[in-house]
C-alpha cells in the first residue's frame, strides 16, 4: 500500500471516530433527537467499512482519540447548522483523498462514504435545521426514522483539549 493511500483512510477514519463522539454527545446533551441517534449507528458502520479495509491490508487501525473529547453545542440549532457545513466538509474530503487513491477497495469504500454523506445525511441536517430554525420541537425531537450525520467545527475539541 502507498502512502498517500494509508493517509487517506487514516483522514476517514479519524473523521468517522469524531462524528460518532460528536453525535454521542448531542444524544447526552439533548436526549434522543433525530436525526443524531440514527446516524450514531451509521458512523459505526462507517468505522467497521474502513476497519475492513485495514484488515484487509494487515493494519492495524488508529485508536480513536475522540470519544468523550468533543464539546457539546449550545442547542440543537447549533448542532444542526454545524451539522449541515460539516456535511459539506466531509463529501468535500472525500472528494480529495479520492484523486489520491487508486486501489479499488479504498476507491469503493470511500466512494460509499462520500455518497452517504452527500446524498443522505446532509439533505436529513438540512430537514434538522429547517425545524430547529422554526421553532424546534415536533417529531424531529422523539426517537424515530431518518438520517443525518456529523458535525464539526467550533463545537468540538481536538483530543487532549477540554471539551
Amino acid at each position: 500500500m502507498d502512502s498517500a493511500t494509508r493517509a487517506a483512510m487514516d483522514e476517514a477514519l479519524d473523521d468517522e471516530y469524531k462524528a460518532r463522539a460528536t453525535y454521542r454527545k448531542v444524544i447526552e446533551t439533548f436526549g434522543q433527537v433525530r436525526p443524531f441517534i440514527n446516524i450514531v449507528e451509521s458512523e459505526g458502520r462507517h468505522i467497521s467499512a474502513l476497519c475492513s479495509l485495514y484488515e484487509t491490508f494487515g493494519l492495524t487501525p488508529p485508536d480513536d482519540p475522540w470519544a468523550g473529547n468533543v464539546a457539546a453545542p449550545s442547542s440543537l440549532a447549533e448542532a444542526c447548522r454545524a451539522a449541515v457545513q460539516g456535511e459539506i466538509e466531509n463529501a468535500e474530503m472525500y472528494e480529495r483523498l479520492l484523486a489520491n487513491v487508486s486501489d479499488p477497495d479504498v476507491v469503493h469504500v470511500l466512494e460509499r462514504l462520500q455518497a452517504a454523506s452527500r446524498d443522505n445525511h446532509l439533505p436529513a441536517f438540512r430537514r434538522c435545521l429547517a425545524r430547529e430554525e422554526n421553532g424546534g420541537g415536533g417529531p424531529g425531537r422523539s426517537a424515530g426514522r431518518g438520517a443525518g450525520r456529523r458535525f464539526r467545527g467550533s463545537m468540538k475539541a481536538g483530543p487532549g483539549k477540554a471539551p
